[in-house]
């Protein structure tokens, strides 16, 4: 006997129309169009951005993002999480729709959960990132907008990828990704090096979300920080960007006095100009003899 007979309970009318949906058919496609033409005339233009960065080191791979999730000028949530675990040793950053993140990193814990139940064992983190590649590059011309840095450690040490919904996919030891990228980049391509400590990597990332969110109008909120070590991915902190940026101005200008100070201290000596200017340096000019002149008037003949 089935359930709803013993509970007397029915099932609610699905046929009709919702008011939370489009009626039936309103979904699909206009017979005759292309659904990649269709989706570029007549899809939403939402403006949206954040700011997400990973990069590689000695001691693992630092994955960082704000977590400000804006449509247009809205913020739809300021305290959403962009950085997404796959499993132990694999996580990945996310920009762009955040439902088509949401959606493909779903499919892909999936998928990898198939391959070790057949396989006996995890890909590396360059087959997970082909394989979500290829999965993708399926839908170009969609409208699908994911871009994803994957961080991992693998039986190679710690590897970090860029993929695109278009079925692009880089290594790298730096990606940024997101609208405060190019504020970010700034920071990160002056002060990172590879063989640095593992506090001086958490700077470095809670310092370049920071003024990538100052910067950037679509980014803000928070700054959540993950370290990918060879035991497994840790989450770190997360941090409010304003007070953060604060601390590091008020960091910035205590350095800029002591320097002031110091200088006071220990001037530096004066410069050639400086002495001339000053007129302090006196120079004893030699005589000219007549050998001298005689050398000078070779040296235009030849």
């Amino acid at each position: 006997m089935a359930l709803q007979d013993v509970c007397k309970w029915q099932a609610p009318d699905t046929q009709g129309p919702s008011v939370r949906l489009p009626q039936a058919g309103g979904w699909a496609v206009p017979r005759g169009c292309d659904p990649q033409t269709f989706l570029q005339i007549c899809g939403p233009r939402l403006a949206h951005g954040t700011t997400t960065l990973a990069f590689r080191f000695r001691h693992g791979v630092i994955a960082a993002a704000d977590t400000r999730s804006s449509c247009g000028s809205y913020v739809a949530c300021p305290a959403s999480r962009k950085v997404i675990p796959v499993h132990q040793h694999l996580l990945g950053t996310t920009s762009g729709t955040s439902a088509d993140c949401a959606t493909w990193y779903r499919v892909l814990r999936r998928e990898l959960r198939l391959r070790e139940l057949r396989e006996g064992q995890l890909p590396s983190v360059a087959g997970t990132a082909k394989l979500l590649s290829a999965m993708m590059s399926r839908y170009r011309g969609l409208d699908l907008c994911v871009a994803t840095a994957l961080c991992g450690w693998d039986h190679s040490g710690p590897a970090l990828f860029y993929v695109y919904s278009d079925g692009t996919c880089l290594q790298g030891d730096i990606f940024s990704v997101g609208s405060g990228s190019p504020y970010a980049y700034g920071v990160l391509d002056r002060s990172y090096h590879y063989d640095m400590t593992i506090q001086e990597a958490y700077t470095l990332a809670r310092c370049a979300v920071a003024h990538a969110t100052h910067r950037d109008a679509y980014s803000g909120g928070s700054v959540d920080l993950f370290h990918v070590r060879e035991s497994g991915w840790e989450y770190v902190s997360r941090s409010d960007a304003c007070v953060l940026y604060r601390e590091l101005q008020k960091a910035r200008d205590l350095e800029q006095e002591l320097e002031a100070k110091a200088s006071e201290v220990h001037p530096e000596p004066a410069t050639l100009q400086d002495a001339q200017d000053s007129g302090e340096l006196f120079v004893k000019l030699e005589e000219v003899t007549p050998e001298d002149c005689k050398i000078t008037l070779k040296t235009e003949n030849m």
